[in-house]
């Protein structure tokens, strides 16, 4: 089963899906493998990994680790050309449609296509939207792109419905990382009224609760990232993997 398919099947069974954002620059040896161990048992579907900025080299090893860990799909999250390598599962291949720096949408993309067609790698086409979260963030910043404002969700809708006539698979609303403010529910539910394919939702999420609110509005895969890298707040992994699954469980 392609790892599209897993996460389309997933999406069906439990009402949506749950991912884990790892930055190998923050954790990754020892911790890292204990994380994913925490992760596994609590119900998580499954791992992105990587990044706008990354300073280390940790990103094989990081890969290599979650891979010997657990049989949950592994997904290169990527901010750059040189984070595709094949021992990931399957990479998102993004275009930032809420900017119009050429070079995000598509020009990264030509230089890309022949490694991952080399690789082998499994490409989802996603589209990407920066969502404007109260502070400028990493993605934002490297991007050179503005976010879409979160008081127009018309914008959002009209924008991920020409991804979605593009021909792309999923459709990404990102806060971006340690955001102040998540994406507005008022905006994932046009939104995901408007497009067919699984929308994801991530940034600023910090509580079971406030992801289950994304899923009821219309989220089909929710991303944690920067919440788990502190080890204090592993514990909650089991809550958030069962607020997202609303088919699994009730939320009270």
């Amino acid at each position: 089963m392609s790892v599209y398919n897993y996460i389309q099947d997933t999406i069906t069974k439990k009402g949506a899906g749950f991912l884990v954002l790892i930055d190998p620059d923050k954790t990754n040896g020892s911790r890292l493998q204990k994380f994913i161990e925490t992760c596994d048992k609590s119900g998580v579907d499954g791992f992105l990994i990587g990044g706008s900025l990354m300073l280390g080299t940790n990103l094989k090893d990081s890969i290599d680790i979650i891979k010997q860990t657990s049989t949950k799909p592994v997904v290169i999250f990527p901010g750059s050309i040189s984070q595709v390598l094949p021992t990931a599962d399957a990479l998102l291949y993004i275009s930032l449609i809420s900017g119009r720096n050429a070079e995000q949408i598509i020009g990264k993309h030509v230089m890309a296509a022949p490694i991952i067609k080399e690789t082998g790698i499994e490409p989802i086409s996603t589209g990407y939207m920066l969502i404007e979260s109260g502070s400028v963030t990493t993605a934002e910043y490297m991007s050179g792109s503005k976010p879409i404002p979160r008081n127009k969700p018309e914008i959002a809708a009209a924008t991920a419905l020409a991804a979605e006539y593009l021909g792309m698979k999923m459709i990404y609303l990102e806060g971006g990382s340690g955001a102040e403010m998540s994406v507005p529910k008022e905006m994932i539910k046009l939104v995901s009224s408007s497009c067919s394919v699984p929308i994801i939702v991530g940034g600023g999420i910090r509580e079971p609760e406030t992801a289950n609110a994304k899923v009821k509005n219309g989220a089909s895969i929710i991303v944690i990232g920067n919440h788990f890298e502190d080890e204090y707040n592993w514990e909650s992994v089991k809550d958030f993997a069962e607020a997202i699954h609303v088919r699994h469980r009730a939320f009270v």
